[in-house]
């Protein structure tokens, strides 16, 4: 607290200097989306981390080369002292940050490097060692599906090829794949859409040479690939590998099975700010930093989504409280709102700095709680008792045998409470801990040591269950029966109903007749 108390009092001293340089700092992104809000939200939230005092302007050219040469020179007429840039294009952007060196304007380029070596420093994941994990994680699973005299056909569908970002990630999973005679490996060169790797894989699947796996450049491309197999009815059989893995897509994706893995490419928008400050100030940095990433497959993605998103809500919450300082600041230099100003930039600076170690603290607790779930799962496995817990969800609670334990009192519990909102669609986990008195994590952990199954797993398989039932038992459509088990649409119920019964709902409906 002594420590927060002192640098919540230097912050605020920086904050009302009024002779400190503003060091303006000029950010060129090549497009939009996720991975790269990603960046710009910590970029933000990094700038007032440090003891300079830092702006920070960010525009995005839309995947637009001439958009992005305009920008820069937008950037740098506006007088920015260093600018930071991730290439749409290699040999375009390298000549326009010749023009910028010129003017002694340091350069950093991130995530993407260019043509030539006139750059100050670069900051990045690695690409090539990104598309090398995956194809050490393809190779594996490859082998997995051989036998029988099947050659296992691997089909990489790269990004646009004139990005460095694709060169490298080609060149690393073609070196995993070196050497491989027993698969067959096929690059096709794309790019970065979702709708060409929709149509390359539907070709191949439609004209009998359907792949065993396919590998794209990012996760968009990915959701192309498993739009592909949904339609031409072969999911399951087309293993699926991705690049980024961020929440909302390629985690999630991973979790919902509709990808085998992804990996996460690392952003590090606080990491360039910091180095950005080094080179402003002279002082000693890196030339080549480059940042690691992690591969997520389905074992660990859930441990590593629920890590990424609550940093990436800090982030966010962190931007807010420096937008309203910012506000606030202007009042402060004013004399007739200076008291008031003054009060309630201390207290945004508090809420700041505890918002930041908060987000620390939660880190290490979620590698804690990752820890403890891998040694209650060994425990699950290891415990015959604990099987016979999971028939609470599949038998009336009458027929449970005596004595009833608390996990047998929770579990009856938390089946009444599933049964009683099985209809909302929008039905979250934090209201179900609510009812049975368990926070999010706890629910989890309790659910997964029970039953072997995660809660959203388990809602799930209820769900399809009384589905089931109301098929066999009524004569309510299958529209009116998704709706009313909680399925938002009829169309991903019937999915999910095919993958537990391993038939549509309408043929046991039929069978039924």
């Amino acid at each position: 607290m002594k420590c927060l108390l002192m640098a919540v009092v230097a912050v605020l001293l920086t904050a009302c200097s009024t002779g400190g340089k503003t060091y303006r700092i000029g950010v060129s992104q090549c497009a939009p989306g996720g991975w790269r809000d990603k960046i710009n939200n910590e970029m933000l939230a990094a700038q007032h981390l440090y003891e300079q005092d830092v702006k920070v302007s960010i525009v995005t050219s839309y995947d637009d080369t001439q958009q992005q040469i305009h920008d820069i020179d937008s950037l740098v007429e506006s007088g920015i002292d260093l600018l930071v840039v991730a290439p749409n294009e290699a040999g375009p952007i390298a000549k326009v940050i010749d023009r910028v060196k010129a003017k002694g304007i340091p350069v950093i380029c991130f995530d993407r490097s260019v043509e030539g070596n006139n750059y100050t420093a670069f900051i990045g994941g690695s690409n090539v060692e990104a598309g090398h994990a995956v194809g050490v994680n393809v190779v594996d699973v490859a082998r997995g599906m051989a036998g029988n005299g099947h050659k296992p056909f691997v089909l990489e569908i790269t990004a646009l090829m004139s990005s460095s970002p694709a060169r490298d990630r080609h060149q690393g999973f073609a070196q995993a794949m070196a050497g491989h005679d027993e698969l067959e490996y096929v690059c096709y060169e794309g790019d970065w859409s979702s709708e060409t790797s929709y149509r390359v894989v539907k070709e191949y699947i439609v004209n009998g040479r359907r792949p065993d796996i396919v590998f794209c450049h990012n996760d968009g491309m990915a959701t192309g690939v498993y739009r592909a197999v949904v339609e031409t009815k072969t999911e399951g059989k087309v293993k699926i590998f991705g690049i980024d893995g961020m929440p909302g897509e390629g985690l999630d994706y991973v979790q919902f099975g509709h990808q085998t893995a992804s990996y996460v490419y690392p952003t590090g928008g606080a990491e360039i700010i910091r180095l950005a400050l080094d080179i402003l100030t002279g002082k000693p940095y890196k030339r080549e930093t480059t940042l690691q990433g992690i591969l997520v497959v389905k074992e660990n993605a859930w441990s590593v989504a629920t890590t990424t998103a609550e940093l990436m809500k800090q982030n966010k919450d962190l931007v807010t409280i420096q937008d309203k300082l910012e506000d606030y600041q202007g009042l402060y230099n004013t004399q007739q709102k200076a008291l008031m100003a003054s009060l309630v930039l201390v207290v945004l600076l508090i809420i700041a700095m505890i918002v930041i170690w908060r987000a620390y603290v939660l880190s290490r607790r979620a590698i804690r709680q990752r820890q403890a779930l891998n040694e209650e799962e060994t425990l699950f496995y290891t415990n015959p008792d604990s099987r016979a817990l999971r028939q609470v969800f599949k038998t009336p609670a009458d027929e449970v045998p005596a004595p009833r334990s608390q996990d047998t009192i929770f579990a009856e519990t938390l089946n009444e409470a599933i049964r009683q909102h099985m209809s909302n669609p929008n039905l979250k986990m934090d209201d179900l801990g609510e009812q049975v008195g368990l926070s999010r994590v706890q629910l989890y952990r309790k659910v997964k040591a029970i039953t072997g199954l995660t809660p959203v797993e388990l809602l799930r398989q209820m769900r399809l269950g009384q589905g089931y039932v109301l098929l066999t038992t009524t004569n309510k459509t299958v529209q009116e029966i998704a709706f009313e088990v909680g399925f938002g649409t009829p169309g991903y119920f019937s999915k999910c109903f095919r993958q537990q019964y391993g038939k549509y709902p309408m043929e046991v409906r039929n069978g039924q007749n």
